[in-house]
Order: C-alpha cells, then sequence, then structure tokens
C-alpha cells in the first residue's frame, strides 16, 4: 500500500531485474490470497504486522537456508549486481484518444532539440514514460538518463544529490560525491516533482539552466555540463507561483515545451486500452498463460473514475493477472474483493482481527480455502475455481485440516 509503487509493482520489479533476491513481504495490511499469490510469484515468505525481532531472524535465516529457483532467461535480463539503465528500457505510450494523438504528433518536434521540457499532470498519469519517450527519440538517446525524484530527497541532501559535494563541504560528507547533472553530462537529466525544490536551490537550477555550469557544495571550482533537462509536476503552477513556492523565471526557462498529460477519466477511451496491454505485460513477467479480461471486469474498467489514473490501473490489473492463477480469464473478483485494503479502506481502519492472527503462510492458505467454501455453499468446484486450484487439492486440504483439528 506504498505511494507510487505497492508491493505487487515492487515484487514485480525485483523479480525481473534481481530474479536472485529473495523477498519477504511484510505488511499491516495482511490478507490471504494476497499472501499466496504473492508466494507463488516470487516472495518466498510473508510476515504480517506486528512481528517480533525473534520471528524476523527465524523467518531471514528460514528463507536463507532453502534454494532459490532463477529463471533461465535470468542472466539474459539483469546481473543481481547491476541495476537496469533506465535509458535503455524501449517505452511505447499507449493510447489512441485525441488528448494523446496530439501528444504524440508533437513529440518528433519536442524531441529533436535541446530546449528543455515541463510536463504537467496528476500522479500516475505517465508523465515520467512522456519523459523517457523524449529521452529514446532524441539524438541524446545513446546518453545517460536520469532521474531524480525532488519529492523524495530530503530536504538538505536535495543541493547535493543535483550538484554534488566536496569531501568535508558539511557534516556527513566523508567523501566526495558527483551530482545528477555530472552523471547526466550529454544526455537527460528528469526532475520529476521539481516543485518540491526549496527556492535556494531552484535559483542555482536557474543558473544551470542559463549558464550550463555549476559548482559543486564545498567548491569553488566551476563545472561545464551538457544536459537537456526534463521537469514534472503535479501541482497547480499557477497557483505555486502565486503562493511564492516556486520561481516564475525558472519556470519559463524551463517550459520552452510545456505538456500537459490527462487523467485517465478524460480519455476513458485508452482505458480498455490500457488494461490489455498491461495483462499482456505482467502474463509475460509471471510467466503465465494468455489472459484476457471478463466483460463484467471491463465494464467495470470503463465506468471506474481513475482517482490514482494510468498506476491505479496497472496495479490493479498486476493483481487481477497474479489472483486468477492458472485461469485464462480475469475477473472481477479478482481485482475488486473484500480480502483487500485498498485505498479507501485504508482510510476507514486497520485491516480485521482475523487477518492479523494469520501468521504464516499455512494459515493464510486455510483461511482463504476456507473462506471460499462458505462463500460458495461448500462447492468445492466453484471455491476451487475462485482460487485457480483443484478440487481435488481442496479435498485434500479439507481432510488434513480435519486431522490437524482445524475443522470437525
Amino acid at each position: 500500500m506504498m505511494p507510487d509503487m505497492d508491493g505487487f509493482s515492487l515484487l514485480g520489479h525485483i523479480r525481473e531485474y534481481y530474479p536472485t533476491t529473495r523477498v519477504i513481504m511484510v505488511t499491516a495490511h495482511a490478507n490471504v490470497q494476497h499472501a499466496v499469490r504473492m508466494m507463488q510469484h516470487g516472495a518466498i515468505d510473508y510476515i504480517p504486522k506486528p512481528f517480533t525481532a525473534a520471528d524476523l531472524v527465524e523467518r531471514v535465516k528460514g528463507s536463507l537456508s532453502k534454494p532459490i529457483d532463477v529463471p533461465v532467461d535470468a542472466p539474459a535480463k539483469a546481473s543481481s549486481k547491476t541495476a537496469p539503465d533506465p535509458a535503455k528500457r524501449t517505452v511505447n505510450y499507449i493510447g489512441e484518444s485525441a488528448s494523446i494523438q496530439r501528444l504524440k504528433a508533437v513529440l518528433p518536434r519536442v524531441s529533436q532539440n535541446q530546449a528543455p521540457v515541463f510536463i504537467q499532470g496528476e500522479s500516475g498519469t505517465g508523465k515520467e514514460i512522456l519523459a523517457k519517450l523524449i529521452h529514446q527519440t532524441s539524438d541524446r538517446s545513446k546518453g545517460p538518463y536520469l532521474t531524480i525524484n525532488c519529492a523524495n530527497l530530503p530536504r538538505e541532501l536535495v543541493e547535493s544529490h543535483l550538484f554534488g559535494h566536496k569531501r568535508g563541504a558539511f557534516t556527513g560528507a566523508v567523501e566526495d560525491m558527483t551530482g545528477a547533472f555530472e552523471h547526466a553530462d550529454g544526455g537527460t537529466l528528469l526532475l520529476d516533482e521539481i516543485t518540491e525544490v526549496e527556492l535556494s536551490v531552484q535559483a542555482k537550477l536557474l543558473r544551470v539552466l542559463q549558464e550550463k555550469e555549476f559548482q559543486k557544495v564545498g567548491s569553488s571550482d566551476i563545472k561545464q555540463v551538457d544536459v537537456r533537462v526534463i521537469a514534472t509536476s503535479n501541482r497547480n503552477l499557477g497557483e505555486a507561483i502565486a503562493s511564492g513556492i516556486f520561481r516564475e523565471d525558472l519556470y519559463h526557462r524551463l517550459a520552452v515545451f510545456p505538456l500537459t498529460v490527462p487523467p485517465l477519466r478524460e480519455r476513458s477511451g485508452d482505458v480498455t486500452l490500457l488494461a490489455n496491454h498491461f495483462v499482456e505485460k505482467y502474463c509475460q513477467l509471471y510467466n503465465l498463460p494468455s489472459k484476457s479480461l471478463s466483460k463484467e471486469l471491463v465494464k467495470h474498467f470503463e465506468s471506474h473514475s481513475w482517482p490514482g489514473n494510468v498506476r491505479e490501473l496497472e496495479n490493479k490489473v498486476q493483481r487481477g493477472v497474479l489472483l486468477s492463477a492458472e485461469r485464462s480469464e480475469v475477473q472481477k473478483l479478482d481485482v475488486y474483493d473484500d480480502l483487500f485494503t485498498d485505498a479507501d479502506s485504508i482510510k476507514s481502519g486497520s485491516p480485521s482481527s482475523d487477518d492479523a492472527k494469520l501468521s504464516t503462510i499455512d494459515d493464510m492458505e486455510r483461511y482463504m480455502i476456507l473462506q471460499a467454501l462458505d462463500e460458495s455453499g461448500n462447492n468445492q468446484q466453484v471455491a476451487a475455481d475462485k482460487l485457480g486450484i483443484s478440487a481435488r487439492t481442496i479435498r485434500n486440504k479439507l481432510h488434513k485440516y480435519r486431522e490437524d483439528g482445524f475443522i470437525d
């Protein structure tokens, strides 16, 4: 339930780029179906909060004692020691709505020059994807591509991350550091959520854009750089400038090409197109057979307001692909289930006490099977179809639960 990237998304990224890394999911929003599917698709354990340090140490030791399956194609995708290079990942901007077509039409003219670009839009609309596409279709595509999320940097370290620092420049500066502008020399630097940068640093950004030079923190040396800057913001820029938190001269320097990415609710015709794209993406990532979306789920998607925009849609499709298991169709119940603590339920309170008691994978699996049976009127085949397992598996599990005294 993290902002911007939830556990499903993080697990997918690790599976794709760091296949030898062992993942233990830790969450305060435990639910059984979520846990089992995460285990089936890459996580090796699942710990609901609260837990003790002793519990955690025991789980880690147990995880390290087990062999881990590595996909056959893992070496070709990435080394466990090498982070993926964003500049080399080909991206495509999905959409056929009029607003997206206009963006695509102007993209070649925006890409083939050195001028800064300012991309505005709500969170989750795909501003970063558009920025990456601008880089990849420019004459800088073979150069470095760096992303700095200005909102996530500690205030006292923003300047250091952007421009670098000399050893001893401030408490904690134990060695020289190369900043983002120097790393991106000859390429493109994306300053994500630039309106969160303090005014003092904004002044130095203005100098880099105007003079193409900067100074490291604690150094008097001037460094020249050739960097194309793309900036993004989800704020209302007029309000940010009027309230004095963002410099108007910096905005005008950045916004040679001001672009606006529309929210998903204004491009409803693209919802099904995007959803099908994400189905294909996650079926490939998790080595699952091809799937389709049920008519009921598509209808719900098309009527939803999507406050989280494309990011919300992608997360929900990823969840559906995982929870539909071996079935060829992703159903509405795979995405929208009372087991999940989505944003609305998180605001209203914490998980149920029943979920909080599920401390092991066996507990979670048993709870999920018994709940599915209860919801299906004890119809084992219906429950099996819902869970993506065989009715025989349910019969075997029930036999074991009776032997262990969990059911009569």
